[in-house]
């Protein structure tokens, strides 16, 4: 057994041989520290977050911390990060609107169901309130609905599945603290995934293309459920029809309305965005490629 370490060892590469080596020194330090427990320093985390992506063997020589634990560090600095550059500049914003106003604007909403924003606006400040359109709008998407559309929602996708594909895009970080946009598109039949791809610029016209390589050879569905999401464009709808395809949008903040698409993102969180750390569009590409393999063999 020791001869054939001794030979183990010798053939190893030398890059790997040092990584283990900076690995092991590193987890000596905690170690050392007169403390009654090893606690893990920020320059420690960092350590072990970026050693993950340089070596593929970092798990064998980590001893006083689980691996899901270096997981978990990324996942928190990437938090970090994006609430200290979206922190808020000064303390401003619009003033709370009251109850009675509220509740205005709701029976507006619930009688008046053809009323936009900017009618609703007008008669309330007929009225003599004082309250901005955007304002209006943002209540208004906010007011109870009717519950029959909802039921006529979920009996068309029932009696249609057959014929009804969905597309969506989710968001993963990097190790660099950016953000991949992962496209998919959705069989609704048998939850199977027709297309995918990830880019960092999700632009009207990269989703064109990728619609494009979705449906080939008179390949399209009857129907296509996709939300309001800036990126399906007016030219995105457009190209939707010229498929053939009758596109569905979903109605705002409404995303049960596309829940085959958001289970498969769950799904694919859970499954394997929590758990890994992707370093650029190429590597979560590969990732994507096998767990939808899986997906479909499960």
């Amino acid at each position: 057994m020791l001869l054939f370490t001794v030979l183990r060892t010798c053939l190893r590469a030398r890059s790997e041989l040092v990584l283990e080596n900076l690995a092991l020194r590193q987890q000596l330090q905690p170690l050392n520290r007169r403390r009654p427990k090893p606690r893990m320093t920020p320059s420690d985390r960092i350590f072990w977050v970026l050693l993950r992506q340089l070596w593929a063997s970092w798990k064998q020589a980590l001893i006083i911390v689980e691996p899901e634990t270096a997981v978990r560090w990324h996942r928190s600095g990437f938090r970090l990060f994006w609430k200290w550059i979206s922190r808020r500049r000064a303390e401003s914003g619009p003033k709370p609107t009251k109850r009675e106003l509220r509740d205005l604007i709701f029976q507006m909403v619930g009688d008046n169901p053809t009323w936009g924003a900017s009618r609703i606006h007008g008669e309330l400040t007929m009225l003599g309130f004082e309250i901005s359109e955007r304002t209006v709008l943002r209540w208004m998407r906010k007011a109870p609905r009717n519950p029959e559309p909802a039921k006529r929602w979920k009996a068309f996708l029932a009696n249609h599945r057959e014929i009804i594909a969905a597309m969506d895009f989710f968001t993963a970080p990097t190790l660099a603290f950016g953000v991949l946009y992962c496209f998919f598109v959705i069989a609704h039949g048998r939850r199977r995934i027709l297309h995918f791809n990830v880019t960092r610029n999700p632009t009207s016209a990269w989703v064109i293309q990728q619609l494009r390589e979705s449906f080939p050879y008179d390949s399209a569905p009857q129907h296509l459920i996709f939300d309001r999401a800036s990126n399906f464009s007016a030219e995105v709808v457009e190209t939707i029809k010229s498929f053939g395809i009758e596109p569905k949008r979903t109605s705002f903040q409404s995303p049960w309305q596309n829940a085959v698409a958001e289970r498969f993102v769950g799904s694919c969180r859970r499954e394997l965005i929590d758990h890994v750390i992707p370093l650029n569009e190429r590597h979560l590409k590969r990732l994507m490629a096998e767990y939808v393999r899986h997906y479909h063999e499960d």
